[in-house]
């Protein structure tokens, strides 16, 4: 049970501690030999995140990185500086294990970090600062092409400094993928322009429009091999060092940092590649030589976009989650017509609202990050990552813009730091696909991989587990039953009407596969606990039967508690649920 009483804001305090739905998802989801070390690290990762990250993460918005291109002389220095608060966070990580995915630990212990720690350490470090979860999440999806594509004189020192613990050590990643005609059609868009001077080694010019983590010291970036064919076929992935051999600059040119509205921990800027030198990243024969075609190196970046995607995700779950224990403190505190906020009914009503949409994400998403549990995994993924990233990066919205309306014109106050919160937010449904692109996405999924196949055999299972739980679920168990058929039948004419009409529709197909999939995985869980089983209820009357919400008492009976994550007893539940 959470006493909001005695917290006075959410920073300073343990967020992995904090927050039971974490807790218990990794119990849950660990090997049972790997639970005590993978929770000791993760009980670390949160008091560091609730604390010294946090903390740092405002001093870095309210000075932000700036770029120093000459020196008093005129020369080019193309040098970005950060505030000491960056340097500090980014050595912290490092020295944590964050970057290289806890490999020391992994070591240790000899078992490989399990899928539910790594999705809860992105999960909490992104609702301390989730630009800083941009700039080190790059440096793994680099890493993660230089292991499989680098070529073999080159991978081996490079991987040691991208999955080095040691910051004085370590590289950090970068990814210059967007040019100025846009970001989604890269096929089209792909101007820059490399030429082969022998030995996997080629020439890059041309211009970079969004270039995320500038200064990185390990670019990966696509380009078009000269004399290549147009379209996406024809482009080539290039690792791009941001130093020569002898030390001396790579030959590109940071022209600008981005003015953005949020995320400015990472900075984000416009370059000018001039014959700057790169290396091809290509696919590796049966031999382990490297193939002699750059051709195909779109597919090879778009094997590291879905994983990254799903942590844009989770940047989105992290702000909603920091947003909803700001807002739960912050009612239990201020009072006014002299009650504390939480008592007052629509305040209470709003706010479980808030924890059923919150929770309804956090198990989704969890789900897609354990779902190699299951056989289906991969259809269930690439259908359900970019669905979930569309409800997830769109929570953070909903949940930073209600926290800072609960807390008035302090709110909207630069100095109370949930106006960095919110403009962090707005940046997620839009980098790694905007929500346009993510829905198509799903259509395409269900098109070319029937991938909704696999989504409706994970809802099958829970809904038949959400069968043996009490009488009161009985309502959110059919309300999910009659939603899966829907989504069954919708998923089936997407073949089966013009292709035109289909893409109209991809936003509501993925709403109902959202929808569907949260509601039946939150019954499934609600089958052993009577709390978990009102949050079912209370999201199923919201989501899938809204008529439902005029005569429901949840809130009203059992908010206090909900919000508090306070056992519940069935009589108590009962009374709540009729």
């Amino acid at each position: 049970m959470i006493d909001y009483e005695a917290l006075d804001g959410a920073i300073g305090h343990n967020w992995y501690e904090l927050d039971p739905m974490l807790t218990d998802r990794v119990k849950a989801d660990c090997p049972p030999d790997s639970f005590g070390w993978v929770d000791a690290k993760l009980r670390d990762f949160g008091g560091l995140v609730g604390g010294d990250i946090a903390r740092n993460a405002d001093v870095i918005d309210a000075n932000p990185p700036q770029l120093v291109r000459y020196d008093r002389w005129s020369g080019e220095l193309g040098r970005v500086d950060h505030p000491g608060a960056t340097i500090d966070s980014k050595r912290k990580l490092w020295a944590a294990g964050y970057v290289s995915e806890f490999a020391a630990d992994q070591a240790r212990h000899g078992q490989p970090a399990p899928g539910v720690m790594l999705a809860a350490a992105n999960y909490l470090l992104s609702q301390a600062d989730t630009g800083m979860v941009c700039s080190l999440g790059m440096t793994s999806g680099v890493a993660g092409l230089v292991d499989a594509y680098a070529p073999a004189d080159l991978r081996d020192d490079m991987l040691s400094r991208l999955r080095s613990d040691d910051f004085d050590r370590g590289a950090d990643g970068s990814m210059f993928l967007t040019e100025r005609d846009g970001g989604s059609d890269l096929g089209r868009t792909v101007h820059c322009v490399a030429r082969d001077i022998g030995d996997g080694r080629v020439l890059i010019s041309g211009e970079k429009w969004f270039c995320s983590n500038i200064d990185g010291e390990a670019i990966v970036l696509l380009a078009r091999p000269e004399g290549g064919s147009e379209g996406s076929a024809g482009i080539g992935l290039y690792l791009v060092p941001s130093h020569l051999e002898d030390g001396t600059p790579n030959r590109f040119t940071k022209r600008r940092l981005k003015p953005k509205l949020g995320t400015r921990s990472v900075p984000t800027g416009e370059v000018e590649l001039d014959e700057a030198l790169g290396y091809a990243l290509r696919p590796r024969r049966a031999d382990g030589t490297s193939d002699i075609s750059d051709l195909g190196g779109l597919n090879r970046m778009m094997e590291m976009v879905n994983g990254s995607r799903f942590g844009v995700a989770l940047m989105g779950l992290g702000i909603a989650r920091r947003s909803f224990l700001e807002a739960a403190v912050w009612a239990h505190h201020r009072e006014a017509k002299g009650r504390v906020l939480v008592d007052l009914p629509l305040v209470r009503e709003q706010m479980v609202d808030l924890l059923c949409e919150l929770e309804a994400a956090f198990t989704m998403s969890f789900e897609v990050a354990s779902a190699r549990r299951f056989e289906d995994w991969a259809r269930f993924r690439r259908v359900m990552v970019p669905a979930a990233k569309v409800r997830l990066c769109r929570l953070g919205v909903e949940a930073s813009t209600y926290t800072v309306e609960l807390f008035g014109g302090n709110g909207y106050c630069e100095d109370w730091g949930l106006t960095r919160l919110l403009r962090d937010a707005v940046c997620h449904p839009i980098w790694e696909g905007s929500e346009n692109i993510c829905a198509l996405d799903v259509v395409r999924a269900i098109r070319r991989d029937a991938a909704h196949e696999a989504v409706l055999a994970r809802i099958d299972i829970a809904l038949a587990n959400a069968a043996d739980g009490p009488a009161y679920l009985a309502p959110a168990v059919a309300a999910v039953t009659a939603a899966r058929q829907n989504l069954a039948d919708r998923a089936a004419r997407v073949d089966a009407v013009d292709a035109d009409w289909t893409q109209a529709g991809a936003g509501h197909l993925t709403d109902l596969m959202v929808r569907t999939t949260s509601a039946a995985l939150l019954a499934e869980a609600g089958a052993t606990d009577p709390r978990k089983a009102l949050v079912a209820l209370r999201y199923t009357r919201r989501r899938l039967t809204p008529d439902a919400v005029w005569d429901d008492r949840i809130a009203y009976v059992a908010g206090r508690e909900m919000l508090a994550y306070a056992e519940i007893d069935d009589a108590t539940a009962e009374s709540a649920a009729a």
